[in-house]
């Protein structure tokens, strides 16, 4: 038994960061790899931060139904493939989806057990200052993404856990404790109680 974790955050926020620290601090904890029509940016290796592919083989996928979910942003398709669960689950351990809102929402009604958090930068002037210091993104992206975000944030309620990214160091350490927490919650009801329970077994209650 696993448990699924989706992160949603507007562009900006430090969900990259923080789910890079919840993976390298957190044993049995793994990643996935969504694919996406948008070109690489910088540095970014295929397989590693996304699968690029081409438009029309993303819709060959759609079609195919390949994907969880999957969502049009900025142009650009992204979605998560269904077999990146099975593996996580043959594998033992709990799995971490980057999800936009769109994504988010047609997940939860696909696996509605799922962990969801939110992650904000803690203003509005935070988030632009962020987006400008990456120098990935021209003026007109930059206004689009904070237009965007200011919608995102209104679907927080949404999610099982709100997490401000104030600072980076305490904002990792509640990510992890966040699953840490979910764990101890999940293996109340596993294989590791019932032989406790068992040893009980025949106790005489008290009084008798």
């Amino acid at each position: 038994m696993n448990t699924v974790f989706i992160i949603s955050a507007p562009s900006g926020s430090g969900k990259s960061t923080l789910v890079s620290r919840l993976l390298n601090e957190v044993p049995g904890v793994t990643f996935s790899v969504s694919y996406t029509t948008r070109k690489p940016r910088g540095l970014e290796e295929d397989g590693s931060a996304y699968h690029f592919i081409g438009r029309e083989e993303f819709e060959q996928r759609i079609a195919a139904d390949e994907f969880l979910e999957y969502a049009e942003v900025f142009g650009n398709y992204y979605g998560t493939h269904c077999g990146v669960l099975e593996r996580a689950r043959s594998e033992g351990k709990d799995l971490v989806l980057d999800i936009d809102v769109q994504g988010a929402a047609q997940l939860r009604k696909r696996i509605p057990d799922a962990v969801t958090i939110f992650i904000l930068a803690p203003s509005r002037e935070s988030l632009e200052q962020r987006l400008r210091a990456r120098g990935q993104d021209k003026e007109e992206v930059i206004r689009r993404r904070l237009a965007d975000a200011a919608k995102e944030i209104s679907n927080y309620d949404l999610y099982d856990y709100v997490l401000v990214n104030d600072h980076l160091d305490e904002a990792a350490e509640t990510l992890k404790s966040i699953v840490r927490a979910q764990r101890a919650k999940r293996e109340r009801v596993e294989d590791r109680i019932r032989p406790i329970l068992a040893s009980f077994a025949g106790t005489p209650a008290a009084g008798v």
